[in-house]
């Protein structure tokens, strides 16, 4: 599922594959007979393939910004054909690949050169900050590669102007790469004085980069490991090797302490500046609030009036003419965010804060992290990495944190990517660092009702009521913010079917509340599941659990590199009653299955009735973080969930309990 945040840059940048000691588009290299002959790598023992160079030229000029890419790949094995159809992820919003070349080089040393067309294919579509983000991706296919055949292509990344963030440059690949050089020419801004980088496990022997006589940046690695890509990681690219380049906007400090103070101090001027139009909150206030409120009930009249004005950063892409037409502008503060009545994330979220200091409320304003797109460090001082925006409000002296500028956000709670981070809490004096909470997993819930009936041929049919709470409500609603009436329903019935391991039809029959942030998304359907009981000789099985699709295929691999990360804590919870056919019983059902740790806790429970039986079960996932060596454990535990949930309830059918 996508989600949706808000970010103060906006950059794709996708370090690809790169020509031996040359730059893209200056033409092929001769090919080695070493390379030729090559049918394995020490290195990476049964690797399918390998990159046998990759070359990466950057160049940030303020105009024209591009990155020139040029990749060698060995072909080892039958697995390693599929290498041949070539994927340069690339966003539309931003930039544009051109110069495609490509070549195949035979077994032989012939050469079969690219002839064909290159495509775009639609990967992901988003949104971010009010821009239409169009994930895409250019692809071709190389002719006639065979097991020992090395192919090899080149292109060129052109950024549109002012498209792209800091520069970054991505070691590590899926497949093992031997050699690898890249440069980068900085950006001639006189905005930018000066520029610096930090790196994170660089292969072993490799020198850091250096800047030459010339200003080229440069490095060189060999022998990169491949990557390995796991489920529910971290952001994959900041846990590979990679290089972090970071211009810096004025402040230059080498001290981390007298960095971050100096970062905080002027973020903080910048929102005093625009926060800072007290009369205007207070006359704003006084409409929204009674003076016989609550602190509480202020407070969430406030949150709830943000809420309602036009945010325009989840609105569909407007061009130039429309927004023209419409006076679009980016407002100087918050009185005229109010009095327009519309405002991009960032501007709403720093307008809850006006409200709330002109309502009396000590409120801070706060630059977090995103975890869904980073793995802030403070020491690295990337002050760009700290790109959402939240606020504190003291509310009875406990701190609350809110973010009414990601709409369907819960009062009290935070969108996921923004909770469990770090980030700088702004003051005068710099701010102090802050640790947003995490929800409670009782807090984001999806809740499955039903009846249903099985019938003599072993079907199951009745109705079901699905209950979104929390996050879970949030990210539903986001992820059709735009969609109709038939993609949300189409959304739902997908999102129940999927969760079970057969084939199953779903029909949405209400509507559901796609416009709120406090109340749960219900949604209700009539369920069928066809063939879901077995004859078994003279009786009849049916499992414990129904919806088990997603938990079946969790965690299964023996061996774990990466953390494990969830989104957020939830509890996925089933209540389900299952009438049998007229003179059908229950012969025996499982005993309940229970595993509880501090973290993950799951329960399965089968009540056997008259005629019926009811399936009851519940599992609570309490973390959002869980690191590598505690791997096993997290593997035996869904071991355990699939055991139960393979438990199997026997029925004795109508004709044969008669007979007996």
């Amino acid at each position: 599922m996508f989600r949706f945040g808000k970010w103060l840059a906006i950059g794709f940048a996708v370090c690809m594959l790169a020509a031996p000691k040359a730059k893209a588009g200056v033409g092929f290299q001769p090919v080695s007979p070493d390379e030729l002959k090559m049918t394995s790598e020490p290195l990476a023992p049964g690797a399918p393939a390998i990159i046998l160079y990759r070359q990466v030229d950057q160049d940030d000029n303020i105009h024209t910004p591009h990155e020139d890419h040029y990749v060698r790949i060995k072909i080892l094995t039958e697995e390693g054909r599929k290498y041949a159809d070539v994927e340069i992820p690339f966003s539309k919003e931003n930039e544009d690949i051109v110069h495609v070349q490509a070549r195949t080089i035979r077994p032989d040393g012939s050469i079969a050169d690219f002839g064909g067309k290159v495509f775009d294919k639609n990967l992901v579509k988003g949104k971010i900050e009010g821009r239409q983000i169009k994930y895409l991706a250019k692809t071709f296919t190389l002719s006639d590669v065979q097991v020992g055949s090395i192919i090899e292509y080149s292109y060129t990344r052109d950024f549109h102007e002012g498209g792209f963030s800091d520069s970054v440059w991505i070691l590590s690949d899926e497949l093992f790469t031997k050699k690898a050089q890249f440069s980068l020419r900085p950006a001639d801004n006189p905005y930018l004085p000066s520029l610096r980088w930090s790196w994170n496990t660089l292969p072993p022997g490799t020198t850091p980069p250096k800047q030459a006589p010339d200003h080229l940046v440069r490095m060189e690695a060999n022998n990169i490991p491949a990557f390995q890509t796991e489920e529910y990681m971290p952001p994959p690219d900041e846990l590979k090797s990679r290089v972090d380049f970071i211009y810096e906007g004025g402040v230059v400090e080498k001290d981390q302490t007298r960095y971050w103070k100096e970062v905080g101090k002027k973020w903080n001027g910048w929102l005093e500046d625009y926060v800072g139009k007290r009369k205007a909150m207070e006359r704003a206030v006084a409409q929204i609030v009674s003076p016989n409120d609550s602190q509480e009930v202020k407070l969430r009249k406030i949150y709830d009036r943000v809420q309602q004005i036009r945010n325009t950063s989840y609105e569909m892409q407007k061009t130039a003419q429309e927004q023209k037409r419409g006076k679009e502008k980016w407002e100087d503060n918050v009185e005229d965010v109010w009095k327009r009545g519309y405002g991009t994330s960032i501007q709403l979220t720093w307008l809850f804060v006006g409200l709330a200091r002109a309502a009396g409320f000590e409120t801070y304003g706060c630059w977090v992290s995103d975890r869904g797109r980073h793995l802030f460090d403070p020491v690295t001082r990337q002050s760009a990495k700290l790109g959402s925006n939240v606020a504190l409000v003291k509310l009875n002296g406990t701190d609350l944190y809110f973010d009414p500028g990601i709409p369907f956000t819960p009062f009290r709670l935070l969108t996921w990517s923004e909770t469990g981070v770090m980030g700088l809490r702004l003051d005068k004096d710099g701010g102090d660092w802050i640790w947003t909470p995490e929800p409670e997993a009782s807090e984001s819930k999806i809740a499955r009702v039903g009846k249903l009936n099985l019938s003599e041929a072993g079907d199951l049919e009745g109705k079901i009521t699905v209950t979104y709470t929390g996050l879970e409500a949030m990210s539903a609603r986001l992820e059709e913010i735009h969609a109709d009436d038939v993609d949300r329903k189409r959304f739902l019935e997908e999102s129940l079917t999927d969760q079970i391991p057969v084939a199953a039809e779903a029909v949405l029959t209400n509507k559901p509340d796609w416009t709120s942030s406090e109340t749960p998304l219900v949604a209700e359907f009539d369920l069928k599941i066809p063939g879901w009981a077995a004859s078994a000789g003279r009786r009849t099985m049916v499992p414990a659990a129904i919806f088990t699709a997603v938990e079946n295929g969790l965690f299964q691999h023996t061996h774990r590199v990466h953390p494990i990360s969830f989104a957020h804590p939830y509890v996925k919870e089933e209540d389900v009653t299952i009438e049998l056919a007229p003179g059908w019983q229950v012969n025996s059902v499982p005993k309940p299955r229970e595993q509880n740790t501090k973290a993950i806790a799951f329960n399965l429970k089968v009540e056997q009735g008259t005629g019926t039986f009811r399936l009851m079960r519940n599992l609570t996932v309490n973390v959002t973080l869980i690191e590598q060596k505690y791997y096993g454990a997290l593997r035996n535990f869904f071991q355990g969930v699939r055991t139960a949930d393979g438990e199997q309830i026997v029925l004795q059918p109508g004709e044969i309990h008669a007979s007996n």
